[in-house]
């Protein structure tokens, strides 16, 4: 049994669980949880203590990749140049496009309510930070208090200058702490993948406490977010289409014939890597020279996710419309800059880890808890899809516009 599968089961069996024994005794329930939430909150304490190194040595490692890329020549410096543009665009329709998404298919109020009373006893409603407000604190006067204090926004803001810094080094200087902060970085994984085997049991504590204080609607909740989210995916995937036909020059049923192979090995193994050779034959079949799709797409796979920013913005204004939390300007703004840095950082991560490594960050920088993040998780495998595919998709499309002005 794969731990996505164990982690979805956990999740499912808690609720479940949580329901059956309000059923039974609702005061026994309820009792239980001053058991379970604890152990559940230690567990999600667990993957939270390494967010701030792991952002850091990600990013840090991330732009060294993307700049070495760059230097490598005319073609790959083209094409991060257009990954960079699709990562801000798709960042942005997101951020237009969920709340409308939110307005039209809200979650039902009732469900809201129990499950904010179920997952934190204090939601952030202070003031709600205005564009002025982003911009005072977008640069942080301390770089220490802003790691320690989760503002996720001004630590990434000083890595990305440092980190870009660190590429204008002489080579061995540059190699050294690049080579440092790989180091941090394995570091680091080697923790979470410690934790994540404990994910079925922690995922199984939130769930008990989650289904004994809300009952079915937290069934109901997780599939009005699976589908919300992955409609997110669903567009960027979309326009992959227009972007080959009207940037790349491909007619669209050309474009989507040389797609097909690739999605579909994208969508049985969740993979861009293993999506690989099939997208080379795919560019090929658009008339991208060999020589241009095998520089762009290993490029592209080792450092582009179309889908990523956008769908973890998503994540992150779900959650607050889940939670009741406002989200100004200043927050939105800052969630949009957070998620399109960052998510060049986290492209060759497991899903798993990279769901807390690329959501985490996006909600702390709007001031959204993360609790739900530790439910959200066990059902990442059907988003995840949507955003393999939309990767796979996009990854073409871009190599067909850098193969065009080739």
């Amino acid at each position: 049994m794969s731990q996505a599968t164990r982690i979805l089961l956990a999740l499912v069996a808690g609720i479940a669980l949580g329901i059956a024994a309000v059923a039974f005794d609702k005061d026994w329930a309820l009792r239980v949880t001053g058991v379970t939430q604890p152990i559940g909150e230690a567990w999600l304490h667990g993957l939270q203590m390494v967010i701030v190194p792991l952002i850091v040595g990600l990013l840090v490692t991330g732009i060294a990749a993307t700049a070495e890329a760059a230097r490598a020549g005319r073609i790959a410096g083209r094409a991060v140049v257009l990954f960079v543009v699709v990562l801000w665009c798709t960042t942005l329709m997101s951020a237009m496009v969920m709340p409308v998404l939110l307005d039209l298919w809200p979650l039902p109020e009732a469900w809201s309510v129990a499950l904010r009373s179920a997952l934190t006893a204090t939601a952030p409603l202070g003031k709600v930070p205005t564009l002025a407000d982003f911009f005072a604190t977008i640069v942080p006067t301390n770089v220490v208090a802003a790691a320690s204090g989760d503002a996720f926004l001004p630590l990434t803001v000083f890595t990305l200058a440092f980190a870009f810094a660190i590429t204008r080094l002489e080579d061995a200087a540059r190699q050294r702490l690049t080579d440092l902060f790989q180091a941090i970085t394995d570091a680091m994984l080697v923790i979470i993948g410690w934790v994540l085997k404990l994910a079925p049991i922690g995922i199984f504590a939130l769930a008990y406490g989650v289904g004994a204080r809300t009952g079915a609607a937290a069934f109901g909740a997780l599939i009005h977010y699976i589908v919300m989210v992955s409609a997110i995916g669903l567009i960027v995937l979309l326009a992959a289409y227009p972007v080959a036909r009207f940037a790349g020059g491909v007619p669209l049923r050309r474009f989507a014939r040389a797609v097909a192979p690739a999605q579909a090995v994208a969508i049985s193994t969740q993979s861009s890597l293993a999506s690989l050779p099939a997208m080379l034959k795919g560019s090929a079949e658009i008339g991208v020279a060999p020589a241009t799709a095998g520089i762009v797409l290993p490029v592209a796979v080792a450092i582009f996710r179309a889908t990523s920013p956008a769908m973890n913005l998503a994540v992150a204004l779900y959650v607050a419309h889940w939670l009741g939390v406002p989200i100004g300007p200043g927050q939105l703004a800052a969630g949009i800059a957070t998620a399109a840095i960052t998510t060049m950082g986290s492209v060759s991560l497991p899903g798993t880890v990279s769901f807390f490594a690329s959501v985490a960050p996006v909600a702390f920088a709007m001031g959204v808890p993360i609790e739900a993040l530790g439910l959200l998780v066990a059902v990442e495998t059907v988003p995840d899809l949507f955003r393999t595919v939309g990767n796979v998709t996009m990854d073409v499309a871009v190599t067909g516009v850098v193969g065009k002005r080739d």
